[in-house]
């Protein structure tokens, strides 16, 4: 892997490293292919619709939000064009992100076109808490030879209004064309699949798909809930980083394990920075994120505030030789609860093209600093911020569990005392301990408000899991019925041979752990 090169770097031990990175992302190195930084929407929506109009086999496209807007429709309208000449165009939503945002005219106008619409893990009551794993990803493949992978929804909220004076919200995607585009196309199925019939994969792809398109390297890492593949990575490029770690992100959470990485490599002399929204779409999250300043700050990782109306990218770029955009948060959400999609780029002038980009950026932030005796959080001197649009409808699921993990790092650290809390958490500790102040007093004063609720919560709760247990009887039954097993051909206990017990030779020579390497 480039970040790892050096002078004094075996092959052998390049080799090591890139079987590292392959294990823990999930993914392999894909070669050969052309990639394209886009910026905003004014980038990311022209390429987009301007490669459903050529597409002539396949579109397959997903996205977390899709709103019924001038944007929705514009885009609904492309797709259905295609689909009206003989184009397979498949569209997965999420149910969540699209409650509010798109109507059932929306999707009926779609399928009325030809278009195949299917919604990612819809409300099920059996199911009271499955509803909490999304799909966060942002992608779109035309006929496998084009691909886009981004932090983007489709809303009028990413291109803003000028004439109410209203920013477009900062993101970023990516144009990819070659080999790599594949990948995508087989994480689109593996979403598509979990709620129908499989996609056949080969269809959507042309004969010129596989074909070299260009001289860079790639990772499509596709994560699923529990896979924690691009939490490795990012943990991985924490450890490895030895010039620059350069991180912007929408929801930041701050867990103990990476936040100690970032602390490791700033005070080994990594310049690490981060940069955030100044205001986020849910205003009840910002003294959430706040409250994970300091430990970065004391470490000496340098903070930065977005100063327009919604910071919403999703990117990092390290040492100047790679580089990842996608769709995942620095927060558990995003590395474990959710379905997400990031590529990570291993290609100096990419990189290059990512660290101009991100000091672009920068000159549009706030830095934020500790001062004074109290070494009180305060900022830097602002530049003009541009007025603030409104908060959208619907926020992200990882928007949510980003506050509820940083609220619940919080009210631990202060029931436990394992940490000091700063002058900053004071708000959270304190709307932690109305909660249930206020819940105590209703529960002494009106107890019927308390046990109602919580009655019915466990009736649902114990006939959700009634029927679950129902549905996989009746399932039992009909395999039983299907596929009887003959009395006669059940071997006899006997001949069942006892698993071979482990010598215990094999742990005396096993070798002794080496140290550690960094």
């Amino acid at each position: 892997m480039a970040i790892v090169k050096s002078s004094g770097i075996s092959g052998r031990q390049h080799n090591l490293a890139e079987q590292v990175f392959s294990r823990a992302a999930g993914a392999p190195l894909v070669p050969g292919n052309d990639v394209r930084l886009l910026r905003d929407a004014r980038e990311n929506y022209p390429a987009w619709l301007s490669a459903i109009q050529q597409a002539q086999r396949s579109i397959l496209f997903e996205n977390y939000i899709i709103e019924d807007d001038d944007v929705g429709r514009a885009f609904a309208d492309a797709l259905a064009a295609r689909a009206r000449d003989g184009v397979q165009v498949r569209v997965l939503y999420d149910w969540l992100g699209c409650q509010g945002p798109a109507s059932r005219r929306y999707w009926r106008f779609l399928r009325d076109a030809g278009v195949e619409v299917r919604s990612f893990n819809p409300f099920q009551f059996d199911r009271p808490l499955a509803w909490l794993g999304r799909n966060h990803r942002k992608t779109l493949t035309v006929d496998g030879e084009v691909g886009f992978v981004s932090g983007l929804c489709v809303s009028h909220k990413w291109v803003g209004d000028a004439q109410k004076g209203v920013a477009p919200w900062r993101d970023t995607g990516l144009e990819i064309r070659g080999p790599a585009v594949a990948d995508l196309v087989r994480a689109f199925a593996q979403g598509w699949s979990t709620v129908g019939p499989p996609l056949d994969e080969e269809g959507c792809l042309s004969a010129r798909a596989s074909q070299p398109m260009g001289d860079v390297s790639l990772r499509v890492v596709a994560g699923v809930p529990w896979s924690a593949g691009l939490f490795r990575v990012d943990q991985l490029i924490a450890s490895l980083a030895r010039k620059r770690l350069w991180l912007t992100d929408a929801y930041f959470v701050g867990t103990a394990t990476y936040v100690q990485a970032l602390r490791a490599a700033s005070r080994d002399g990594v310049d690490v920075r981060l940069l955030v929204p100044g205001s986020s779409d849910i205003p009840a999250l910002r003294p959430l994120t706040q409250a994970g300043y300091r430990p970065l700050l004391e470490a000496g990782i340098r903070v930065y505030e977005w100063n327009g109306t919604m910071l919403h990218a999703k990117t990092a770029v390290a040492d100047g030789t790679w580089a990842r955009v996608g769709s995942s948060n620095l927060n558990p959400a995003s590395w474990l609860g959710n379905s997400e999609i990031d590529v990570a780029v291993e290609d100096a002038p990419f990189a290059r093209c990512m660290e101009d980009m991100y000091l672009q950026d920068l000159e549009h932030a706030t830095e934020v600093v500790l001062s004074g005796r109290e070494r009180r959080l305060v900022a830097a001197p602002a530049l003009p911020r541009a007025r603030r649009g409104a908060p959208g409808r619907r926020g992200s699921m990882s928007r949510a569990a980003a506050g509820a993990v940083r609220l619940g790092n919080t009210v631990g650290a202060a029931v436990t005392n394992h940490r000091e809390l700063g002058r900053t958490e004071s708000k959270v500790v304190f709307g932690a301990g109305v909660v249930p102040l206020a819940l105590a007093g209703v529960a002494l004063y009106w107890p019927h408000v308390v046990a109602v609720p919580a009655a019915l919560l466990g009736a649902w709760a114990g006939i959700a899991l009634w029927s679950r247990a129902l549905r996989l009887r009746r399932q039992e039954a009909q395999g039983t019925e299907q596929q009887p097993l003959p009395e006669q051909e059940v071997p006899p206990q006997a001949a069942v041979p006892e698993p071979p017990a482990l010598p215990e030779a094999h742990a005396s020579h096993a070798p002794e752990a080496g140290p550690r390497q960094p």
